[in-house]
Order: C-alpha cells, then structure tokens, then sequence
C-alpha cells in the first residue's frame, strides 16, 4: 500500500478524469485508492475507503462466493468483464444495494500485482430496460391488434406485430414485417377510408378510419384502424403505431338493422310497436301512418283501444292475456280499423310480444283485408244464389256442390299464401348483392325451393285424385324395412316441428319387414305425421306406435292436437272437408281422402278416433301378404 501511495499524485491526475468508479485493490483485496466518483457512487467520503476490505463494497449476500471468483481472477490474470453472464450488484454506505457493470485489469508495480476495477452504475439503465420489457410485454399481451411502421424506409414498412394482429389476420409474423399493409385490403382498394388514410400518413397525421380488410383464408372483417405518429426530437415522423379492432359484428348488426327498418318503412302493411305495460304507440310503420291517417306524434298519443271499437280495456286485455302469460307466442284475431276521419275498415292482426333492451314490448303487424271480405262476400251471395237454385236438386247434387265451394276456397287460399312468400323472397333476393350476404340468399331460395315444392305435393294431390277416379294408378308391391320410411318421414318432418314439438319413435321395430308400395306407405304416413304437426300446439309430443296382428301391421299417429269436433267426425274422409277449428290453418282437406283411397285399394284400412282440445290418434292397419294389383 506503502508503493501505491507514493504513485497517488499520478492515480489522481488521471483517475479524477473519468466519470466512471475507479477502485484499486491489492492482492489481498484490499482497497487501495479510489477515485471521487466512486466515493460518490457508494455514499463514502474522500479517502474514507482506502484501507478498507473490498468486500465493504459488495452486498453481504455475496460475500461467500466472492473470494473463490477473486482467486479465480488472480490465477487467469487479463483483463475481463466482472460477474460475466451473472448480475452484478454493489452495497452503498447506507446498505442499499444497486446494479453495477464492472471491468477488471490487473497490473504490476513495484513488484506487487494490483488490481483496477473500473465501475458504472446501471440503476437507471436498468429501469429503462424493465419499463421497454413491460411495454413490449403489455403490447405482445394486448386483445388489439397492433403494428408499428417505420416512416423512414421506403413504402413504410411494418417492423413490429404483436400476436393478437396474427390471430385477426391469420398471417405469421414473418408474413407481415417488412412488407407494407396494404395487402391486407386485396383488390379492395376503391374504398374512401383508403384515401383518408393515405392522407394522414403523407402528412404525418393521427387519423381513425373504418377499412374493409381480408384475412389469410380470404375472408372479410371490417378494420377500425387507429394510426398515431411517433417523431424524434426534431419533429420528423420516424414511425407510426397503427392499432387494429375487428368490428365485423357491428358492422353486420347495423346493416342488418338498416335492411329491417327499410322493410319496416316500406311494408304496405301496418306495423306498430306497443310499449307492454301501458299499450301506448312507440311506432309506427308509414304504412300504418297513410292508412290510418294520423301521424307518428299523434299515434304515439294513443292506445289500440282508440283504433278498435269493437273492444274495451277488460275485453282488450283479456284478449292479449295469452302473450303475458306466455301460454301462447302469437294472438291472432279479425276486427275493425277506426280512421282519423271516421271510416273503418276490416283487418286481421297479429300480436308477439318481444323486447327492445330492457323494455317489454308488442308487436304488432295489422293486415287490411277489404278486398279479402269483399270476396267472400260475393263469394259467400253466389253460394245463397246457386243453393236457392238447387233446392229441389237431389242431397247429393248439394254435397257436391258444397265441396267444388270449398274447393275453390281452399285453392284460392292455398295457393296464395306460398306465391305471395316466393314473391317476397324474390324481391328480398335483389337487395343482397354482395359476397358475404350468400347465407341469406341462400335462405330466401330455401323458401323459394320448399315453397314450390309445397305447391307441386298440392298439385300432385289433384292429380293422384284424377288417376284414382280414372283407375289409373299403378302399384309396385316390394319388401322393404318399415324402419325405412318411418325414418324418412320423421326425418323430414323434424324441418316442420313448432317449438318444444317432438316425435316419439317407435320401438322394436328394426326386423319388420313389410310388402307394401313404398311411395304409397310414406304418402300415408307424412299426410298423418305432417297433420300432428300442424293441429297440434307448441310443446306437445306426438307419438308413433307399431304393433303386429296375427294378419296386419298396425301404425298408430297419436296426437295431443286440437281435435275434431264430435258433429264433424264423420265428414274427416270426405274430399276438400276440413273440420271448423281447423279453418286457419293451411290445408286442401284432401290428403285424408286419398290417404284412405290407396289404403283401401291395397287392402288396408285406415280409422281414427279423437277428441276435441285432447288429440286425435288416426290408425292405419295394412295386411302381412297384400296381392298384387297393377291397375284399380
């Protein structure tokens, strides 16, 4: 130490040069100059650590292992890095311990072997660090897409993309570094939000836009893209931060939104919105406005109560009771329309009760039957003119002519009701034009396809009866699996079930075998299971049960339907009959009797018994061996 202090003057000279800790130790680790950065570094006064054990200077913790890594150091000698690979910490006065980097050279003199260790204090670089980690951390974990571009290179390449971008756009991340994004928009540049864009980034501005971009698989998602620049300490832009949020869903809600107002305002039918609790108007449809004649701020001064006159409040409520306790979806009734200026007309309304956020609502759809009443009307005084004619014409003559009367009836409404939903869906088809709205053309062709083919089944029902009149009907008697068809019908009639309808399959009957005409057996059986459906109420089951008699197959369809009235029940075979609680539903009243026709023609039997408001259970028995008939 004696030789060290007589070199000091020239230790101070230049050690007081340099900003960074300068300790001397000797090969007893014993401290042996210092420079004033280092006092100050480690909270000592001048000269105050000379003398003092190296180990003043290192957190106590490490004390253990430092002499082993001090021999180590003496035994390789060179110059060297301090605690290469490992942090390295130092122990101010006050026992605070804070990083540090070290550089390590031993030098001789006078003999003797010294060390000099040259220090820096890292505390603030190593927060900075630690924050850039979190921040890298926080935008690596973010549920945004988000990218970084470089403003100083050509084309303004990406340079970072965090891994919620990757999952929004199913490109990696070496897809989209380096490249520019504006392939993310495809051939999809004709877009207003584009330019914007283009704009902001020329001038170095934030900007938001709403831009349509397509994934890797080609699919579209709608972009809300946030751009923000970052500049240098000269106001340059060197880069922007560009963060993505997939708004597809929205965007899809309020064009689907849009779509239904326009239908909503276009509809030549009246169509209201009714607030539950107090009946009052919320709004109303332009149709609803023209044929009443008030307008929507008078309308919403009102209740159905001042349009119906042919109810009060109780007889109201009562009515509309059913959608309160949701023992039905739907209340549907005819009635009158009181105009603004006195006049009435006929209609027939439709009450669903739905909601619009928390609020409890009617809806309800109002259709102007004049021209329907007007019909039947002359419709009805044809009928009284031509029975007045025919009253001295035999019962039979009068039969006959009742059901050529319900036959045009029931045509007229049969056919009207499918042409007027293809044609709705014809007109629906024009307004979806672009790609990504296919499901729903798909949908409106669906009705379209199920639609005609409703009115091809009823076609093919008036001509079956023409051949079975003419005795043109040819049968093809073959052995199939009963479990065939049972499952072909069911699996057809699932596409028509109302809500919280099932049907009870049959057991135990993957053996049987049965020699029958196919097309005829499932005839018979869709015209009873179709006719379960349709009679029967929401959340009901329908029950097929089979059982074999020493000499025929029997089927039974058992319902819990509406039933048929008791006066009524000998007429349900009769062709175009149809019973008067089944009036509003669809219906020619012509399957039954064909259903019957064939069965008997084949030697088989069809019977039924029921109940009204209980069910019906109709019964069809067809004989084991049947005997080839070609013509009947």
């Amino acid at each position: 130490m004696q030789v060290f202090r007589e070199n000091s003057d020239m230790f101070r000279l230049l050690a007081e040069g340099v900003s960074e800790g300068i300790i001397v130790v000797n090969n007893k680790q014993q401290i042996v100059a210092t420079n004033s950065a280092t006092d100050q570094m480690f909270g000592y006064a001048k000269e105050e650590l000379v003398g003092q054990s190296l180990n003043i200077l290192i957190p106590s913790k490490y004390h253990h292992a430092h002499g082993g890594h001090f021999k180590d150091f003496l035994a390789k000698s060179g110059k060297r890095k301090m605690a290469e690979g490992r942090e390295l910490y130092g122990a101010r006065k006050n026992g605070e311990e804070f990083p540090i980097e070290a550089g390590l050279n031993p030098f001789p003199l006078s003999g003797s072997t010294y060390i000099m260790a040259l220090v820096m204090d890292v505390s603030s670089r190593k927060a900075i660090e630690e924050d850039l980690k979190l921040k890298s951390k926080a935008l690596s974990s973010a549920i945004n897409g988000i990218i970084i571009t470089d403003a100083q290179q050509e084309d303004n390449p990406v340079v970072y993309v965090n891994s919620a971008f990757e999952e929004l756009t199913g490109y990696a991340r070496e897809e989209i570094l380096n490249r520019n994004l504006r392939f993310l928009q495809g051939e999809d540049r004709n877009q207003k939000s584009i330019e914007e864009l283009r704009n902001a980034v020329k001038n170095g501005e934030s900007c938001e836009v709403e831009i349509r971009n397509y994934r890797k698989d080609g699919t579209l998602w709608w972009n809300k893209l946030s751009i923000t620049p970052l500049k240098d300490s000269n106001n340059s832009v060197t880069h922007f931060i560009g963060i993505q949020n997939d708004i597809t869903e929205r965007i899809e809600a309020e064009e689907e939104r849009n779509h239904w107002n326009k239908i909503f305002e276009e509809s030549l039918n009246e169509i209201y919105v009714l607030d539950a609790k107090t009946l009052r108007f919320i709004s109303a449809n332009q149709g609803a406005q023209n044929n009443l004649g008030y307008s929507l701020q008078e309308l919403q001064q009102l209740t159905p109560l001042d349009l119906k006159p042919e109810y009060n409040k109780a007889s109201f409520k009562k009515l509309i009771a059913p959608l309160y306790s949701k023992d039905r979806g739907k209340v549907q009734f005819e009635t009158i329309h009181l105009r603004k200026d006195g006049s009435t007309y006929p209609i027939e309304v439709h009450f669903q009760i739905s909601s619009i956020g928390n609020k409890s609502v009617i809806i309800s759809i109002i259709l102007d039957i004049t021209d329907r009443k007007n019909y039947t009307e002359r419709l009805e005084r044809t009928v009284e003119e031509r029975t007045k004619q025919l009253r001295q014409a035999l019962e039979k003559e009068k039969e006959l002519n009742e059901l050529k009367t319900r036959f045009l009836s029931l045509v007229s409404h049969e056919f009207k009701t499918p042409l007027s939903s293809i044609l709705t869906s014809t007109t629906l088809l024009t307004k979806y034009t672009q790609e990504e709205q296919q499901p729903k053309r798909d949908k409106h062709i669906s009705t379209i396809r199920n639609k005609v083919k409703y009115l091809d089944n009823i076609l093919n029902d008036f001509l079956s009866i023409e051949r079975l009149e003419t005795g043109k009907v040819k049968y093809n008697l073959v052995e199939f699996p009963l479990s065939k068809i049972i499952n072909q019908v069911i699996y057809d009639a699932n596409l028509l079930l109302k809500t919280g309808q099932t049907i009870n399959y049959p057991e135990n009957i993957d053996d049987v075998m049965i020699t029958f005409d196919e097309k005829i057996f499932e005839l018979v059986l869709s015209n009873l299971i179709h006719n379960a459906i349709k009679y029967s109420p929401e959340n009901t089951k329908i029950d097929i049960q089979v059982k074999e008699t020493g000499y025929a197959l029997q089927l039974k369809v058992i319902d819990q339907g509406i039933g048929i009235p008791k006066e009524e029940q000998k007429f349900i075979f009769n062709r175009y009959f149809r019973a008067n609680n089944a009036l509003l539903n669809q219906g020619t009243g012509i399957g039954l009797n064909i259903a019957k026709q064939h069965l008997e023609n084949l030697g088989g039997n069809i019977t039924f018994e029921s109940e009204e408001n209980k069910g019906s259970t109709f019964t069809i028995e067809i004989p084991i061996i049947v005997e080839e008939k070609v013509n009947t």
